[in-house]
């Protein structure tokens, strides 16, 4: 593996560039592991491995919502740990950092779940998965571009000038998508399509905005098919452009702007 690491983002180049891209986990484990199953992943020597020499990538937001967060913690921390995936910061992957830093957080949007379960562990486990996962964390970056840079994978979204760049303004966007600066009566901000302007070379895999199903736009595609909402979570297979799915249960209401599949 070639790699090229600015401070925000990475530049990774493999001799076969081979990914499964998983959406928003949000907690569900089950649905999870049942994903990575049907795709061809075996339990190996510290994380789960395909015989293909394959490697999963998660667009981020593993955790919150659902009742199994810190499972999802745990085998991401695991895959990326020992070489087998990648993954992307999420807003809710950004804030469990931010609590953990000692940051003044809300408990909420889902955050409460995971807390809850991290304060039935004994402090021992409590502050070793903390560590886990503030290491982890900081061993990863916002947006990754793979394969001669004709591929890349965000959380919320990445327009096309600023690719290969980084800043502060980037990095909200990496996190939330595009925003108008107005929030909704729940308090969320209403959203800028900005993958309807796109206009970039890399193809750009994202999560964040639940969506009813998985269309390539403007060669982008958003994976989030709001499985924590009942929904479905979502796998693309790169380069082959297959689209692998799992029905999840629903374990939150849905109050955004988007469309949970039925």
């Amino acid at each position: 593996m070639k790699e090229r690491r600015e401070r925000n983002f990475r530049i990774l180049e493999f001799r076969e560039n081979k990914f499964d891209i998983i959406g928003d986990v949000h907690g569900c484990y089950e649905e999870l592991m049942e994903l990575v199953k049907k795709l061809g992943y075996e339990k190996g020597d510290g994380c789960y491995v395909h015989p293909e020499g394959r490697k999963l990538i998660s667009v981020g937001d593993v955790a919150d919502k659902g009742r199994r967060n810190l499972d999802c913690l745990n085998f991401w921390i695991d895959q990326v740990n020992n070489g087998g995936a990648f993954w992307v910061h999420g807003n809710h992957c950004n804030k469990l950092y931010r609590y953990f830093l000692g940051n003044r957080v809300h408990l909420s949007h889902g955050l409460e779940y995971t807390v809850a379960e991290l304060e039935k562990l004994p402090k021992e486990e409590r502050m070793a998965l903390r560590s886990r996962y503030m290491r982890c964390y900081e061993s990863q970056c916002f947006y990754l571009l793979l394969d001669r840079k004709k591929l890349a994978v965000v959380h919320g979204g990445l327009r096309a000038e600023n690719i290969g760049k980084f800043s502060n303004k980037i990095r909200t966007v990496c996190l939330y998508g595009e925003t108008t600066g107005v929030f909704d009566e729940n308090g969320k901000p209403e959203r800028l399509d900005w993958a309807a302007e796109y206009d970039g070379e890399p193809f750009v895999v994202y999560g964040h905005t639940v969506v009813e199903k998985p269309e390539i736009i403007n060669n982008t595609v958003d994976i989030d098919q709001g499985c924590v909402y009942g929904g479905y979570l979502t796998a693309l297979r790169y380069p082959e452009m297959e689209f692998v799915q799992v029905r999840g249960k629903k374990y939150a209401e849905y109050n955004g702007g988007g469309k949970v599949p039925e």
